[in-house]
């Protein structure tokens, strides 16, 4: 665990806004770049309370002398891992820090474990001054999320199709992730000052790009890159769920469940929550990174110059890359964090199931349309 504030990024050379997905908005998110550290001292306590050989108790009152020899972070764990764990022996100030820090990491490392969508990072780290610790989730992943046979498999398209669908709607939820609307959202701002029919953005990139109208092949337009989608990527092409194979009907419904638990949590005790303010206070610097998250369900075969154009930024300075950040002001919380935290390791595995499952073993009744 840290004994020090993370920021979460390198200053930048520009502010941008925060890439906000639609799919995303009910996380006020998805993610977030790369940490840079600054170091902070690790509690408020004199110099003399660090003396090696200091001998403290976890207990309800951690630490009950020596001023304040444990950070704020630690003192919370400490008072949940006493509650868990019950009285322990006298240790010094460094032990009992490693024995706090082991007991939460490996309970969430134990809940982690079957999660390989992405590699995640959990961390509580100390606020500054009067802040209550924070417990943060990060994503360490970037790129384009391995589909497996929804994009290159030979099953139905209309399967394909309703099983794209579904990571869209639900995956944003825990991954600092976009999709294609996303991206095309992104490179209309980018290209054609938020335009989305083919006559306003032409007439823009003539008034303001002096693009020639004579060479419209040339040209990318809105429509030309929606007709470079595949498919499966269609949500028209898609089966209604009632429709699918029992199996993959089945994954479909838990995940779209799954999601809509986690839309009912309380946002305070989200693991999954992202609140925008709450970064910014917590990692100065935040709204100066890359407005776009690490993860992309955006095929980049199809896509690589538009992926290239608004992923720039982020190469340079680091994406977004916040799954989640909580505030944590009393110890009784962090059991609540733990059980919502569990609910989205749920999701990411039945995520997992999904894109790993084997279209072969579903049946071939419904053709290939």
């Amino acid at each position: 665990m840290a004994t020090r504030i993370v920021t979460p990024c390198q200053s930048a050379a520009s502010k941008l806004r925060p890439f906000m997905p639609n799919s995303a908005m009910g996380r006020s998110r998805k993610s977030m770049c790369p940490t840079a550290s600054r170091r902070q001292p690790v509690s408020a306590s004199h110099r003399s309370a660090d003396l090696a050989g200091r001998m403290v108790a976890l207990g309800a009152d951690v630490p009950a002398i020596f001023d304040q020899p444990l950070a704020l972070h630690h003192k919370l764990l400490g008072r949940w891992v006493a509650g868990r764990e019950g009285a322990q022996e006298a240790c010094t100030r460094v032990e009992a820090r490693r024995r706090i820090e082991r007991a939460f990491r490996a309970v969430a490392l134990d809940i982690l474990a079957p999660v390989e969508l992405a590699d995640l990072r959990i961390a509580i780290l100390s606020g500054e001054e009067n802040q209550s610790p924070v417990v943060t989730i990060t994503c360490e992943s970037i790129g384009q999320l391995d589909l497996g046979w929804i994009e290159t498999g030979d099953a139905p398209i209309s399967w394909r199709a309703a099983a794209y669908a579904a990571l869209e709607r639900t995956l944003s939820r825990v991954l600092p992730v976009f999709a294609y609307q996303d991206l095309f959202e992104e490179i209309s701002r980018y290209y054609w000052e938020g335009e989305t029919d083919d006559a306003a953005a032409l007439e823009y990139m003539i008034a303001c790009h002096g693009a020639d109208p004579e060479d419209l092949d040339s040209l990318s337009l809105p429509s030309t890159m929606n007709d470079r989608r595949p498919d499966w990527m269609i949500r028209d092409k898609a089966m209604s769920v009632r429709s699918l194979p029992a199996r993959l009907r089945g994954i479909i419904r838990r995940l779209d469940h799954l999601h809509r638990q986690i839309d009912r949590l309380d946002p305070n005790d989200n693991a999954w929550a992202f609140h925008l303010d709450t970064a910014y206070e917590y990692f100065p610097g935040t709204e100066e990174c890359s407005p776009l998250p690490p993860l992309t369900l955006v095929p980049v075969d199809q896509f690589a110059r538009e992926v290239d154009d608004v992923a720039q930024h982020g190469m340079e300075y680091g994406f977004f890359d916040l799954a989640g950040i909580c505030v944590l002001p009393q110890a009784d919380k962090i059991d609540r964090w733990l059980s919502s935290f569990q609910l989205g390791v749920k999701l990411l595995t039945t995520a997992q199931e999904l894109i790993m499952l084997d279209p072969t073993i579903l049946g071939a009744s419904h053709g290939k349309s």
